[in-house]
């Protein structure tokens, strides 16, 4: 398989971000958002995934995180789109179950070339580390417009807000890490009955 690598810059009048990935890595990650509890979000991206990440975001933070977050998303997914590339011989479907303590979460992802989201969390707290977590929605909203991705999110039980959300992430990062997986069976096949995704 090709070198799965890819960096983005994004800049706009509100936000200006790089975001580079590479999705046969380790799983270092080196954030530099501004945004520290998104950033633990993003770590757990990169380790449960095993990608490497780099991100560096400077936005309109002197009014909220809103738009740092949701073009932290579009940005992210824009690179990943351009790493996996014609996704010839990967496993395409991906999900993953992530327990921390009394919190559970599912995610399962199709690298389908259809944008599409399903998200089903009821957070206990409104936000957490300072952190509105209304706007986990507007980062896997603008990462999945912009990967082309189908995401189904479902938190299913958790008292903690904080748990709630990290289960989510390494849920994310599990099931990105086994649908971007190599499949030797497909090597050079595209993994759909279209022929193309």
């Amino acid at each position: 398989m090709a070198e799965r690598k890819a960096a983005v810059e994004r800049n706009t009048l509100e936000t200006q971000i790089t975001a580079a990935v590479n999705l046969d890595g380790t799983g270092v990650a080196k954030l530099d958002t501004g945004i520290p509890f998104l950033e633990h979000m993003l770590d757990q991206i990169a380790r449960h995934g095993l990608i490497d990440l780099e991100i560096e975001a400077k936005g309109d933070l002197h009014i909220d995180d809103h738009h740092t977050v949701e073009d932290i998303g579009i940005t992210l997914g824009q690179a990943f789109a351009q790493a996996v590339g014609d996704k010839k011989g990967i496993m395409r479907y991906g999900h993953a179950y992530c327990p921390l303590d009394e919190a559970l979460s599912r995610v399962v992802i199709d690298f389908s070339g259809r944008p599409g989201i399903t998200f089903n969390v009821e957070f206990t707290r409104a936000s957490v580390g300072g952190f509105d977590v209304d706007l986990f929605m507007e980062f896997f909203q603008g990462f999945v417009n912009h990967a082309a991705v189908t995401l189904h999110v479902d938190n299913l039980r958790g008292d903690n807000t904080h748990h709630q959300a990290e289960t989510i992430f390494k849920a994310f990062g599990r099931a990105m890490r086994m649908a971007l997986a190599e499949d030797a069976r497909m090597a050079g096949v595209t993994p759909s009955t279209k022929g193309v995704l």
